[in-house]
């Protein structure tokens, strides 16, 4: 295992401020709730797990459908399905994942994805980096181009993360989960899992990201120790990346993702075994990273959308992180780093796998077994 150097990036300026020490821990029993009124319009129901949208310039949306399938918003309710696409290893919890438009995507067309790939050496699969040129006219992904692939493929189907966002300044963040190997993979930087990565955005690796200098390392890796991140948002107005992550039973956790950074999994973590039994004693440790906010219990956090929409004024400002246990969306108020404030909203909505905010201004939620609404606000 690599012992990491110290790093400091100047292209991510962050005060003391924004790594403070204080967790701030909640229990969703006892969040209060705000009634934001509205109504949900049903915009796509053939996607039974929409794990991502994005929309085009068009209005319409891009949905991706965990078993394997690109759908593309039609006229009426029924999705029209994208070719092209890789071999996808639906597998548990992988397939078909997150969807991201690259900030010039007007111009230059590239998509993003991430996928359980079964390419490279080893059964099973791994969470591979994935953009293509999107064909709308013709519904045809193109000029593929496999960006980072996941090594030591594996036939579990558990964590294969894996959210994507851009920093506005031509670089790429992605996430990987521990892919099942806790004890394995997410403390040692050879090998890949339990990850968020940075390269340019045609998938070199930065000559300035924290392990470049050590050759077994693996170079993409931004901050390691992570156990299964499915929501990230890049503030590019603070320069600061948000990720949160699925504890086990207790220990969801929202981060704060900086350079060489260590998050702590599974050394340290405000959660236990499925079963209850104890898999460690600490929930801080010298030189690991303390989550912003934990939820224990567990909330099952999947999705997550910043709002700067003036159609939802109780809401603008607040990042948005749905839960898929509990069947609400969490609204954060977050300053200098911090959550000061923490709300339910949109509950009963159904199991959140995915959320968006639309460049039309409208919040659009993606719930398993029911397919992607569109979340009308009432005056």
């Amino acid at each position: 295992m690599i012992n990491p150097a110290k790093y400091v990036n100047n292209a991510v300026l962050l005060s003391a401020s924004l790594f403070a020490t204080s967790v701030f821990a909640t229990d969703y029993t006892q969040l209060p709730s705000i009634e934001v009124n509205h109504s949900s319009e049903l915009v796509a129901n053939n996607a039974p797990i929409p794990w991502a949208m994005v929309q085009l310039p068009n209005g319409k949306l891009l949905i991706s459908e965990r078993s394997g399938k690109l759908l593309l918003q039609g006229d009426g309710l029924t999705a029209i399905e994208i070719s092209g696409l890789p071999k996808i290893h639906a597998n548990g919890q992988g397939g078909l994942l997150d969807l991201a438009l690259h900030p010039d995507f007007a111009t230059n067309q590239w998509l993003y994805l991430t996928y359980s790939s079964p390419e490279g050496a080893g059964e099973g699969s791994h969470t591979a980096l994935m953009r293509a040129k999107l064909d709308t006219k013709n519904r045809l992904l193109t000029e593929q181009q496999v960006l980072y692939k996941g090594e030591g493929n594996t036939k579990k189907g558990q964590h294969y993360g894996s959210r994507i966002a851009f920093d506005g300044k031509g670089y790429v963040y992605f996430s990987i989960g521990d892919r099942g190997a806790r004890d394995l993979n997410p403390q040692d930087l050879t090998r890949d899992g339990g990850k968020i990565y940075r390269l340019h955005d045609d998938g070199r690796v930065p000559s300035d990201n924290p392990f470049v200098n050590q050759p077994t390392a693996k170079q993409a890796t931004w901050s390691y120790g992570h156990r299964n991140p499915q929501g990230m948002w890049f503030d590019t107005a603070s320069n600061t990346l948000w990720a949160h992550e699925h504890g086990p039973k207790g220990g969801d956790e929202l981060n704060l993702i900086a350079p060489n950074k260590n998050y702590g999994w599974p050394v340290v973590s405000y959660g236990v075994n499925y079963n209850g039994s104890s898999f460690t004693d600490l929930t801080e440790k010298s030189g690991m990273q303390a989550p912003v906010l934990h939820w224990t219990p567990s909330i099952a956090p999947s999705g997550m959308a910043y709002v700067n929409s003036d159609k939802y004024p109780s809401l603008k400002g607040k990042l948005l992180v749905g839960s898929m246990k509990f069947s609400f969306i969490s609204a954060l108020e977050i300053k200098n780093g911090q959550v000061i404030k923490q709300d339910k909203v949109f509950e009963g909505v159904g199991r959140v796998r995915s959320l968006l905010q639309g460049h039309d201004g409208y919040l659009y939620v993606g719930l398993d077994g029911q397919g992607v609404k569109r979340l009308l606000p009432k005056s």
